[in-house]
């Protein structure tokens, strides 16, 4: 038998036989990799640790400590849990279980939710599949082969997925209901029969998957069912509910035990939670998903971060301007979203389409072009707190963090090609120091490529793309690389911040655009007196506001430094003859220009400190006769507890003092 050469990621090199499989290379090296190795990359490819290597290969081996080789943990478990359903209700569809950020889910259509009970019983049917130690073997049929067997087990969802993957395969466009399903069958026949499409099986379990997945069931060392949801057929509230069910599984159970206990920590930061509990925001159905309501404190909190982000950005050579809700439907052809089927809502007035915006961008390209720019004009820097809408499926609403209403700290940079690295580094010092005044010191940075559906020409994206690299370069910045994760008009940076609890959020985002400019056929005139085409940064150091305080309330545990407490001082009366001081002492910090109420409900004074305390305000002020005799103020902290009386002009300093962005 012949040799084969492997390539291993730190460039050495071993000689095995033609036909070797990833797992045997590991077994090669160690015992313990091979125990710890879940799936290998081929050549760049994600594939199974069976698959044999019949040539010169680069081979890397892929633990349960690497992204996508917790994916295909993930992934397996999903099959495993959805193999138990089915045991334990023979009659649940199956649909779509994926691997998620942190886990899995499946998708059931059942004829009613799961129970506790029943979430015990599919628990101890894993357990038995685990046991089992059951090979994951993969198959290859033909799309035929794969609708009659979805048939004859009455399953319409995966004839669907099946229809689209030959729809995809031969470049149609996915047909949606049972009658444009069929009648695309019917038309496409000999498609199906060319279309291979694979199916894995452990045991008597198959399912419709591309894998890969873990070379056996007994691979998985702890899993737990972590919550049940209903979900729409692909995230539409027209089509069939859905019962999910979500899970997580690790290589043994401490480290089980501590993913349980960051999601119990997570459960007591979330801002949906906290939100209603600090009389934050709130939302309401009858008047539309997905849009926020500002409760008075919450609508304090969106002021302040949005008070300092524009301070900020008129500091470093913004100018403000405001775009209107509605723009005609023209533009945003112009523009490329409605060619790319981008979330938007639309509108008709007067015989006229009109785009609700999803996005400021048209619109700032619009007033760059209303007048001749000069080259001495540029960088020219337009910043809008942006209220824009999207389209976004119900199924993936989310509090704050995901609605179909939000404001964008927003800004588009033109710039000369020469300019545009420096803008470049400028917008990233920019994102880091507005992101560390609200405490993320951390955080990770990806370069997103281009997208299958996008706009703009190749030499376009190279230079876009080698401009965001360079500068990243430039400012010795590492970065993984997002491939496809790019905007339809341009590559972008992404900087995901680190919080309290280690969860990364996605914030700043710079995106580099050669097309948009060329599109709206904006130009200056440069120093040789000819026209010129800009450069188009497009920018946000925070994220949309509604998802960045959804984010810092979640980092905070609705905790907020005095200078974000929408209500920075609680002044507490101790009986009704203390009434007239307190609204003195509450007349005073507002003269001084701080946020700050009087408690004079008819509870006790006990009962009002919890409440308060319940509250997160960083001060309470309890006043009695003593303090209202003396002009003193009992002083209590949130985190310290009784800091003891003092004169209120000297609590007036130590507020003043930590009443300062990033203290």
């Amino acid at each position: 038998m012949s040799e084969i050469t492997i390539t291993l990621p730190d460039d050495s090199k071993i000689q095995v036989p033609q036909g070797t499989t990833p797992l045997q290379v590991a077994e090669g090296i160690g015992a313990r990799l091979a125990k710890a190795a879940v799936a290998a990359k081929i050549d760049g490819v994600l594939t199974d640790l069976h698959e044999p290597l019949e040539r010169d290969v680069s081979l890397t081996l892929l633990t349960f400590d690497d992204d996508e080789g917790k994916h295909v943990y993930w992934h397996s478990a999903a099959h495993i849990m959805a193999d138990a359903v089915q045991r334990v209700f023979p009659h649940a569809k199956l649909t779509i279980g994926p691997a998620i950020e942190e886990g899995f889910y499946y998708d059931f259509h059942m004829d009613r939710p799961f129970t506790d009970d029943d979430i015990a019983k599919i628990e101890q049917q894993m357990a038995e599949i685990i046991a089992a130690d059951e090979p994951f073997t993969c198959k290859e049929l033909s799309a035929a082969e794969a609708v009659e067997f979805w048939k004859s087990r009455d399953n319409e969802y995966k004839v669907e997925l099946t229809t689209d993957i030959v729809a995809t395969e031969t470049g149609h466009q996915p047909p949606r209901g049972h009658d444009a399903i069929q009648q695309f069958m019917d038309s496409h026949s000999s498609d199906y029969t060319q279309v291979e499409v694979s199916h894995y099986s452990h045991g008597q379990f198959t399912d419709l998957c591309r894998g890969p997945h873990l070379p056996s069931t007994g691979r998985i060392g702890a899993f737990k069912l972590t919550s049940v949801a209903g979900a729409y057929w692909r995230g539409t509230e027209l089509n069939p509910m859905l019962q999910r069910i979500y899970g997580v599984a690790f290589p043994d159970r401490k480290a089980l035990a501590g993913y349980l206990e960051r999601m119990e920590e997570a459960r007591r930061r979330d801002h949906r939670i906290l939100g209603r509990d600090l009389d934050l925001f709130g939302f309401f159905e009858e008047a539309g998903a997905g849009l926020p309501y500002y409760h008075p404190r919450g609508a304090m909190l969106r002021h302040l971060v949005t008070d300092f982000a524009v301070r900020e950005h008129l500091k470093r050579g913004y100018q403000l301007i405001r775009t209107p809700h509605l723009i005609k439907s023209e533009v945003w052809h112009t523009s490329g979203h409605a060619q790319q089927a981008y979330p938007m809502y639309y509108t008709e007035i007067d015989g006229h389409s009109y785009g609700i915006k999803p996005m400021n961008c048209p619109g700032h390209l619009l007033i760059y072009g209303s007048r001749t720019r000069s080259y001495r004009d540029l960088p020219m820097r337009y910043f809008e707190l942006g209220t824009v809408y999207r389209h976004e499926r119900s199924g993936v609403l989310h509090g704050l963090l995901r609605v179909r209403g939000f404001t964008q700290d927003d800004a588009h940079i033109f710039c000369t090609p020469e300019q545009l690295q420096d803008e470049i580094i400028s917008v990233i010092e920019f994102a880091s120091y507005m992101l560390s005044v609200f405490g993320f010191n951390e955080y990770r940075t990806y370069l997103s490529t281009r997208p299958e559906k996008s706009v703009g020409s190749d030499e376009q994206w190279e230079r876009a793309t080698q401009a965001l690299v360079d500068a990243m370069d430039a400012h010795d910045i590492e970065f993984e690389v997002d491939e496809g994760g790019g905007a339809f008009y341009g590559p972008k940076i992404d900087i995901k911040v680190k919080d309290a609890i280690g969860r990364l959020w996605q914030c700043a985002t710079i995106q580099c655009d050669f097309t948009q400019p060329e599109r709206f056929d904006i130009t200056y005139v440069g120093e040789d007196g000819q026209e010129h085409r800009p450069v188009m940064i497009h920018r946000v150091v925070l994220a949309g506001i509604e998802r960045f305080l959804g984010i810092v309330i979640e980092n905070y545990a609705g905790a907020f430094p005095v200078w974000l407490a929408p209500v920075q001082v609680m002044v507490l009366p101790i009986t009704e003859r203390h009434h007239d001081y307190a609204a003195q002492v509450v007349e005073k910090l507002l003269a001084e220009g701080f946020r700050a109420e009087a408690d004079t409900a008819a509870s006790t004074l006990g009962a009002r400190i919890r409440h308060a305390e319940m509250q997160k305000y960083p001060y309470m002020l309890v006043v009695g006769d003593r303090e209202q005799e003396q002009g003193q103020v009992a002083v209590r902290h949130r985190d310290e507890g009784d800091l003891g009386p003092q004169p209120l002009d000297e609590f007036i300093l130590r507020l003043r003092e930590e009443d300062r962005p990033g203290a």
